[in-house]
């Protein structure tokens, strides 16, 4: 039996005879916020296939019930824990604030908050949600270039001082609504090599930090250090070891107008436990760890806003197939897939690019479908034996653009069989819509570490 230890922002594994499950524990972090709620969430301690067969035996085909058979979650909070224990590992030096954008789900955000790690928000709604957990103010970074002024208003009246900016309009904001604030300027590094290319729209270029640390100076405001984002979902690990290098650059510059940085926030893109494109974590965290540690003392503090990294391989999305069309072609023939390499059939799934399939479009995802439950037959992780042809897979809205899969390599199935989505934690759930009247997918919670306890 193992116990976390946590006070303050310290981590330490240490033995222990009897304590709280990580089921206990998330329960009371959340008892107090959802006391309002006709139901607490229940965390169950079961792998994630029986919780997926469970959930699939527990309907009952004949029912009225027409919410009974909804696409749902199974969301494994043990996974966050573990890669949490892996950030620690392998970048013991750089302190996670999680970018809640991400995946705002109220239960990963307790044991986050309860493993003592910070928050990277971007508006007051979002600070609000940290606040309300009881996590202290000095534990989120208002990361959002440019805000709203009774947000910047809103972040003082409740200590959050820690800022970011990237132009001069930002400063003046700031000093008028903000002056005591603790600013961060974000610099443009080479995101030419990620899915979103967040310096399109945010990052000082090198050739304008001086002016920005110029005004900042004359408006007496206190700028602490540097931030950079490589990009969301990065592919290329050499990104990050880059941008550390721009930010030494202007580290020093920012000594000939006066000031003394001691922080730097690397930002995100950091990969999941689903790797993408070749690139591992444990490769990021070797390049990055090392070149901040060469190239920044002791004195200066780092930190990180990891989002996928945490989330996005403890979502595992189930659906089921509502509807099936077969294409016909050549007068009305119906191809067989060794007829044909073009999809043969067209499925349709209850939940799509409206809802937990919106990271196809704004997070650039491949989703691939593989076969829950096919002919009443449970086939998570398992082959299904015959031959498979191709198929499109489709949303449940009026919308064509509701398309998740043009192809994919799935058998025949029938009305009623099921889906699984894997990897579905990162930017789905948090930009979900109920477009066509078509509900969010409901969350289902498991933990597959039993063997952890917590003590506070």
């Amino acid at each position: 039996m193992i116990d976390i230890s946590l006070q303050q922002d310290q981590f330490e594994v240490v033995p222990t005879l009897v304590q709280p499950t990580l089921v206990e524990v998330l329960k009371s972090r959340v008892k107090a916020d959802m006391a309002r709620e006709a139901q607490l969430p229940q965390v169950h301690t079961l792998p994630i296939d029986q919780m997926l067969n469970a959930r699939l035996a527990s309907f009952d085909p004949e029912s009225e019930d027409a919410e009974a058979e909804n696409a749902f979650y199974v969301a494994d909070l043990g996974e966050v824990y573990r890669q949490h224990l892996r950030w620690k590992a392998l970048l013991p030096r750089i302190e996670p604030f999680f970018a809640m954008k991400c995946n705002p789900d109220p239960m990963v955000m307790r044991l986050l908050a309860s493993l003592g790690a910070g928050f990277d928000c971007a508006s007051k709604n979002e600070i609000q949600s940290v606040l309300e957990m009881g996590v202290d103010p000095s534990r989120i970074i208002y990361a959002n270039p440019c805000k709203q002024n009774s947000f910047v208003k809103y972040a003082r009246t409740n200590n959050v001082h820690m800022m970011t900016f990237d132009n001069a309009e930002e400063l003046h904001k700031i000093k008028r609504f903000h002056p005591d604030a603790q600013l961060v300027l974000r610099i443009l590094t080479d995101d030419s090599k990620s899915l979103c290319k967040l310096g399109l729209k945010f990052g000082a270029p090198l050739d304008t930090t001086g002016f920005l640390l110029a005004t900042a100076r004359e408006l007496n405001l206190n700028v602490i250090g540097i931030s950079f984002h490589v990009g969301s979902g990065c592919f290329d690990a050499n990104a990050f070891g880059e941008a550390v290098i721009r930010a030494r650059r202007v580290f020093d510059q920012a000594k000939d107008y006066g000031f003394e940085f001691n922080f730097l926030d690397v930002g995100g893109g950091f990969p999941s436990a689903h790797v993408t494109e070749g690139i591992t974590f444990e490769k990021v965290a070797s390049i990055l760890g090392s070149t901040v540690d060469s190239l920044f003392g002791p004195e200066v503090r780092v930190i990180a806003e990891p989002g996928r990294y945490y989330v996005g391989s403890a979502f595992t999305l189930a659906t089921q197939v509502i509807a099936r069309r077969t294409i016909a072609r050549d007068l009305g023939e119906i191809l067989s897939t060794e007829q044909s390499q073009n999809p043969s059939h067209m499925y349709y799934i209850n939940d799509g690019m409206y809802g937990s399939f919106n990271c196809i479009m704004f997070d650039h995802q491949v989703c691939e479908p593989k076969v829950l439950l096919k002919d009443g037959g449970f086939a998570y992780k398992t082959a299904v034996n015959e031959p498979h042809g191709y198929a499109s897979v489709w949303g449940p809205t009026c919308d064509s653009i509701d398309c998740i899969s043009a192809k994919s390599s799935l058998p025949l199935l029938e009305t009623g069989d099921w889906l699984y989505f894997e990897n579905m934690g990162a930017y789905t759930i948090t930009a979900a819509s109920q477009f066509n009247g078509f509900r969010k997918s409901e969350i289902m919670y498991t933990t597959t570490e039993q063997e952890v306890t917590f003590h506070f």
